[in-house]
């Protein structure tokens, strides 16, 4: 590195998708698809599929090029901690929430983060998963000196759930992963 002074990237750099190692090409697309709700975009053969929201190429790519019938990595090795999902509104979490129990797919945590309300829990091959969405920033919780300031509260998920009028009990969890 030179003496230059570091600039910030570009504010309109996103992360576009996530690809995922995966044992089983099938059992991972009646998740992602099936539970979730991903719409399959494109199939290689027996071994890589891409799934999206909204008709985009793929948000997702799951494939079995290094991982065909194989385990989780341990604990305590490195890796991807969590893919982050972030859907547009509180209602369509709590559809991604109902959609989940109806499925009996069990959460590892459910926080409220002040700025954003958040889902935790593991694919079928016990990869991390955050769905969440975000509040608008102008009510973002602040300092005084007007600094960010995020919180790891445990999310009421019978209110969550009251976003699209489910009868049945919320799940009991823990507050989930503090990873701010």
């Amino acid at each position: 590195m030179s003496g230059e002074q570091p600039h910030p990237i570009d504010p309109q750099v996103r992360i576009g998708h996530v690809h995922l190692k995966v044992a089983d090409l099938e059992r991972s697309l009646r998740f992602y698809c099936g539970v979730l709700g991903f719409e399959l975009t494109q199939r290689y053969g027996t071994q890589a599929a891409f799934v999206s929201a909204g008709g985009y190429h793929h948000h997702i790519g799951l494939n079995t090029w290094e991982s065909l019938g194989g385990s989780p990595p341990p604990p305590g090795t490195t890796g991807l901690y969590h893919t982050a999902i972030l859907y547009p509104t509180r209602r369509t979490l709590a559809d991604a929430l109902r959609r989940l129990m109806s499925a009996g797919v069990p959460l590892d945590g459910a926080s409220d983060h002040g700025v954003s309300e958040a889902l935790y829990l593991r694919d079928p091959d016990d990869n991390g998963l955050e769905l969440y969405w975000d509040r608008p920033q102008e009510v973002w919780p602040r300092t005084p000196q007007g600094k960010l300031a995020m919180f790891t509260r445990r999310l009421d998920l019978g209110g969550l759930l009251n976003e699209v009028e489910v009868a049945a009990g919320a799940p009991k969890v823990g507050e989930g992963p503090r990873d701010l």
